[in-house]
């Protein structure tokens, strides 16, 4: 089992960030321990090697030549690492998390494109990466629309601006709630829904929805099927919304933390990116370190292929901003920190339990 130590592989307050990070030298060291935790490993033979005079390492058995950067989300980025370090610290450990806008000020970046695409969306990249752990034992599933009034559409199921989401959240015993899983759904068919369940759910698990038809065949999926109707619930005097609790409050929190953090200003192009941020920040509400949501954050730009603007920036208009001046290259200034050692080097970055 793995165990990452606070002060050791990740820092914990702000001011610890700061001290560990204050060069962009520091910030690719801790990328490359990331990158390679028992030293360079070639990514086309798999061998070793050493580092040539201009930063990069060359591999011993092929020759192939490669930086710590290199095939990851900073290939070939102009931008200072200990920015990059910065903003993902804010976009970690922000509770509500940060708009593009309140990144661009904070940070006192030129360019708004900027601050949307390479910084921010670029991180929600990471977040929705394959091999996650399904969902299980007993789950709460259920849809809910997304998206602001729009003139003539009236009614929650109304076509237009408004995008149709899936939840569903696992239900704990004896009270609360675990994990969730959120994505859009082109419709509220059977078929869509089947693929939202079957993605996100574990075969086995006890899966509760309402009355929606699509849910009926559910049992002939693998699923153990509770569906709930909010008719009846009604004619007997109930609260229908109470039915499916879970699903209800992250929808709720979804819708608020849109209009909260971004005032609503998400297309339907990049929905999905949003949902996979609330979801990363619903899965990790307890954790105790914001360093440690950092270092998780972080080691998934190691691993990701570098992510183009073309590829995110469907939908997305450039903002006419008034120039700027031009900002110090290495921002974060370079004032003079007291040097610290290095401390993801003094020991072995996993840890293995009694």
């Amino acid at each position: 089992m793995e165990i990452l130590l606070v002060g050791v592989d990740y820092p914990s307050p702000l001011g610890e960030f700061e001290e560990w990070f204050a060069t962009d030298a520091d910030c690719l060291d801790y990328l490359e321990w990331l990158r390679w935790p028992a030293g360079f490993t070639c990514r086309k033979c798999g061998g070793g090697g050493w580092r040539l005079g201009d930063g990069r390492w060359m591999c011993s058995r092929c020759s192939y030549r490669t930086s710590v950067t290199a095939g990851t989300i900073f290939h070939r980025t102009r931008m200072p690492l200990t920015v990059w370090f910065r903003a993902c610290w804010l976009f970690a450990t922000a509770k509500n998390g940060v708009s593009a806008l309140a990144l661009q000020r904070t940070m006192e970046i030129g360019s708004y494109q900027t601050a949307w695409m390479i910084l921010l969306h670029r991180f929600r990249s990471l977040l929705s990466q394959p091999g996650r752990r399904p969902l299980s034992g007993t789950v709460e599933v259920d849809e809910t629309f997304i998206g602001g009034y729009e003139a003539g559409l009236a009614g929650g199921r109304a076509r237009g601006k408004k995008v149709l989401v899936g939840i569903a959240v696992e239900v704990n015993e004896p009270r609360g709630f675990g994990r969730c899983r959120m994505g859009v759904l082109d419709d509220a068919s059977a078929a869509s829904v089947q693929q939202f369940v079957s993605t996100f759910v574990a075969p086995g698990s006890t899966v509760i929805t309402d009355g929606w038809p699509s849910y009926r065949g559910i049992k002939e999926w693998g699923y153990v099927h509770e569906p709930r109707s909010q008719r009846a619930a009604a004619s007997r005097g109930e609260d229908p919304g109470g039915l499916l609790p879970g699903v209800h409050r992250v929808a709720a929190l979804t819708k608020r933390w849109l209009l909260g953090t971004h005032q609503g200003a998400v297309s339907p192009e990049h929905l999905d990116s949003y949902l996979d941020e609330f979801v990363f920040r619903f899965n990790r509400r307890t954790s105790h370190h914001q360093g440690l949501l950092f270092h998780s954050l972080l080691t998934l730009t190691v691993g990701h292929r570098p992510v183009e603007y073309r590829e995110v920036a469907v939908g997305h208009q450039r903002r006419k901003e008034p120039p700027t001046p031009p900002i110090t290259p290495g921002y974060p200034g370079k004032s003079e920190r007291r040097r610290t050692v290095r401390p993801w080097r003094q020991g072995i970055k996993i840890h293995n339990s009694a």
